[in-house]
């Protein structure tokens, strides 16, 4: 007889209903719950992180385990980051009952994601998590600045989410979400999912978001600096960049555009144009001897 431990079984609508059922579940729209329904989705989510048997994959907001356990299948280990305490206190069980051979990989935290600082076991290698459409380009920040470990990732976010994380210059949506994205990672579009394979099925589009960590700017700016610099440029997303930038600089409209034209930029310009790596420039300038960062542009 093989040793080879058993594949988990995979949560199917009959699965997800019953175990709402059994939690009286009523998703609310506040949570952003919507869960996966459709087995063949999670394995294609799974097969498109190219997550393998080396990897510690991080999820947030399992719900009900139907992502889960078709991270198990593949991953080395894996914790999973869930808010709701109905639905963290059931997963484990879930994990027991489903996947009895992967349930030692299997890890849990109970918290708000945005508040996490930190996560048991060793450093994660990718991310992989259906994201709360509400919060999901700050969370998605937040654990891309906490875990410089991780290498890849691949989420599901609402659709004009997806369009915004992976646009680039010039686009009429690339903006604050693209520019902060593009600090830690290469991000593109990694395809579309149905809405028929949520259950309840939600009023929006979604879609998938692929990225691949790459080392940050070399710099002497600080990364809030220079997100400082990105959201003042995006502030008043029509105006010019010595214009937007004024306050940063004191309201010294002179020293914004000194350190616009330094960068070796044209003061006219307008921050949807422009990469990264622009404005990390102007920040090395604008902030040039100053030891504070400056009070908007966290993470």
């Amino acid at each position: 007889m093989s040793d080879a431990p058993s594949a988990p079984r995979l949560l199917g609508p009959a699965e997800v209903r019953a175990l709402a059922a059994e939690l009286d579940l009523r998703p609310t729209k506040q949570k952003g719950q919507n869960f996966v329904i459709d087995p063949n989705t999670v394995r294609r989510i799974v097969r498109e992180s190219h997550i393998t048997g080396d990897d510690v994959v991080v999820e947030v907001g399992p719900g009900l385990g139907s992502l889960t356990l078709a991270i198990l299948e593949v991953a080395k280990s894996m914790v999973a980051i869930e808010l709701d305490e109905v639905l963290a206190a059931r997963l484990p069980q879930t994990i027991a009952e489903f996947a009895p051979d992967q349930a030692a990989n299997f890890s849990l935290v109970i918290s708000d994601a945005l508040k996490v600082t930190e996560l048991p076991g060793p450093p994660p290698t990718a991310l992989v998590a259906n994201l709360p459409y509400n919060v999901s380009v700050p969370v998605l920040l937040h654990l891309m600045a906490l875990l410089p470990s991780l290498e890849r990732g691949l989420v599901m976010v609402q659709s004009e989410v997806a369009d915004r994380l992976a646009a680039k210059p010039g686009s009429k949506v690339y903006g604050v979400p693209s520019i902060k994205a593009a600090w830690y990672a290469d991000v593109r579009r990694a395809g579309a999912i149905g809405r028929n394979i949520f259950w309840p099925a939600p009023n929006v589009d979604s879609g998938l978001v692929a990225w691949t960590s790459r080392p940050a700017p070399d710099t002497t700016a600080t990364r809030e600096q220079v997100f400082a610099v990105v959201d003042a440029a995006f502030a008043q997303r029509r105006k010019m960049l010595r214009a937007t930038l004024k306050p940063l600089a004191g309201g010294d409209g002179e020293r914004a555009e000194a350190a616009i034209v330094a960068a070796g930029l044209d003061p006219q310009v307008r921050g949807e144009t422009l990469e990264i790596d622009a404005f990390v420039a102007i920040a090395e300038h604008l902030f040039a001897g100053t030891a504070e960062a400056p009070a908007r542009g966290e993470v």
